[in-house]
């Protein structure tokens, strides 16, 4: 096996492209670049079934419709679990790399509920917020870190068993069963 260094956008890109909990990297490369390579090498479509194609209309808005139908069950069928591999979190050597990197998978398969991380709050100290300032004006040493691939924050400061305890409130917002919470839980 030979290793390669990549950006990190790009290891990002490979990573939301994960259609099973455990594929390698090197199987979404793989899968992707065949697909790509049968694309281009399909056959040309013969005239008359091009023709035959373009007599069919299909009104605008219904295309529409469809495809904010279809955006819309995707969103509220998400998991976690589709965006996260061993291998990703193996290769986030920190509790703290993990704790974010579930909160950025949470955050990509609940896209239009994560907002409700807002809510979650502890005794004395917000623990998510929209900004780096919101974190560091309500309490001391929060150490916000911004969670990736979204315009929210989290702080990190805290031990292990409250970054689970966070990420099992998380869990239980966007509404995954107790034996998922606690997977999730769990892969920290």
């Amino acid at each position: 096996m030979k290793t390669i260094e990549i950006d990190d956008d790009l290891y990002q890109f490979i990573a939301s492209q994960t259609q099973q909990i455990g594929e390698s990297a090197s199987d979404i490369l793989r899968r992707l670049l065949i697909a790509s390579l049968t694309e281009a090498q399909a056959p040309a479509v013969p005239a008359a079934k091009q023709a035959a194609k373009a007599a069919v209309e299909v009104a605008p808005e219904a295309v529409a419709e469809k495809a904010t139908v279809s955006a819309a069950a995707v969103e509220k069928t998400g998991s976690v679990f589709d965006f996260i591999s061993p291998q990703d979190l193996s290769a986030e050597q920190s509790v703290v790399g993990r704790f974010l990197f579930i909160l950025s998978a949470l955050s990509r398969a609940h896209r239009g509920d994560f907002a409700q991380v807002l809510e979650i709050k502890g005794r004395n100290r917000l623990y998510f917020g929209q900004s780096e300032a919101s974190l560091l004006e309500a309490g001391s040493s929060t150490n916000p870190k911004p969670i990736p691939n979204t315009d929210f924050w989290v702080i990190t400061n805290s031990n292990t068993t409250r970054k689970k305890m966070m990420l099992t409130e998380v869990a239980s917002k966007l509404g995954y069963s107790s034996v998922e919470v606690e997977r999730i839980r769990d892969l920290l």
